[in-house]
């Protein structure tokens, strides 16, 4: 976002694409509704965003880093490793059941395709330091096997994406082995034998 960001502005505008989205998706979205839930001029929004996709670009970055902050392992004492395995688990379990992922993954999957097959969006890159630190502190306290900080970050990002956007296409409700906490569990296995020195 630009430096020159009006904090209040900006987050009543998210706010409002956000409610506008989880209402009627976001091609149904426009910029005379977001602008009306914030009120605020479409001109407000013109001079930011040049459309209701730039506008859901912020608010993804928004609401994902938000997740990402919220599951970021406590400093408690325990090895690094533990907490970044449980940071982890509960981090994608939080992403998954977000509403407004839920949102777009039920009625406009398309807008999350740039960033599983093209490039990589603000948020991605907002993990990616976040494990990077995470690691480094690992490989220090010896808990986490040494390893290249930077590919080790993108191949954890490259796991917990999938288990995000697609352990729900995996479980199968007559195999209790089959079930999302089970799916969960796995995840938490990998990551372990993963990272383990």
């Amino acid at each position: 976002m630009a430096s020159n960001r009006n904090k209040p502005t900006d987050d009543a505008v998210l706010d409002a694409a956000r409610d506008c989205v989880l209402a009627v998706g976001v091609r149904r979205t426009t910029l005379t509704d977001i602008a009306r839930r914030a009120g605020v001029s479409r001109m407000t929004l013109y001079r930011r965003w040049p459309d209701v996709r730039t506008i859901v670009g912020d608010l993804m970055t928004r609401e994902w880093i938000g997740v990402a902050a919220a599951a970021q392992p406590p400093e408690d004492g325990r090895p690094v490793r533990e907490r970044l395995v449980d940071a982890l688990v509960e981090g994608v379990r939080a992403f998954r059941a977000h509403p407004l992922l839920r949102k777009i993954v039920d009625v406009d999957p398309e807008l999350l395709l740039p960033y599983v097959l093209d490039r990589r969006g603000a948020s991605q890159e907002a993990f990616l330091e976040f494990f990077e630190t995470a690691l480094r502190a690992g490989h220090a306290d010896g808990t986490i096997r040494r390893g290249h900080p930077a590919r080790q970050a993108r191949a954890l990002l490259l796991v917990v994406q999938s288990f995000a956007l697609s352990a729900p296409t995996m479980t199968d409700d007559t195999d209790p082995g089959l079930s999302m906490d089970a799916l969960d569990a796995e995840l938490r296995d990998i990551l372990e034998r993963t990272l383990a020195p």
